[in-house]
């Protein structure tokens, strides 16, 4: 597999979750850093991501994920700040497909590193001296 056939194109559950974000951001001004807008608008607009920006995502979900137990998280009509960022970094959906490139990018580097140390048969190659 090549370094590019890895699509990080955000999918579209991905991208309203986002623009659900930038809307409560606006309307309520309050949640998400510059950092998790600039996010959103790439989300919001399926901006394909570097394998080290959809790292940081999946980092951001590892972090927040505790914002989840928070008063009004999940409240459409009074969100908490909590629930306005997760949203501008991609919402539940965000961190679902976050979670499977990371995995998905580890794998291909795995099946690079492999690569390298295997034959075309599959068989790890050995150095066989000839002089003996």
């Amino acid at each position: 597999m090549a370094d590019k056939d890895l699509d990080n194109r955000p999918p579209v559950e991905v991208s309203a979750a986002a623009e659900k974000g930038l809307k409560f951001r606006a309307k309520f001004r309050r949640g998400g850093t510059t950092v998790g807008i600039a996010r959103a608008r790439d989300l919001q607009h399926r901006k394909s991501l570097s394998d080290l920006t959809v790292k940081r995502m999946a980092s951001y979900f590892a972090r927040h994920k505790v914002d989840k137990r928070a008063e009004n998280f999940g409240n459409d009509e009074d969100p908490s700040t909590g629930y306005i960022a997760w949203l501008l970094w991609g919402g539940d959906a965000g961190q679902k497909w976050a979670e499977e490139q990371v995995k998905a990018v580890e794998a291909q580097k795995k099946e690079k590193r492999d690569h390298g140390r295997h034959g075309k048969d599959g068989n790890v190659q050995r150095h066989v001296s000839h002089h003996q």
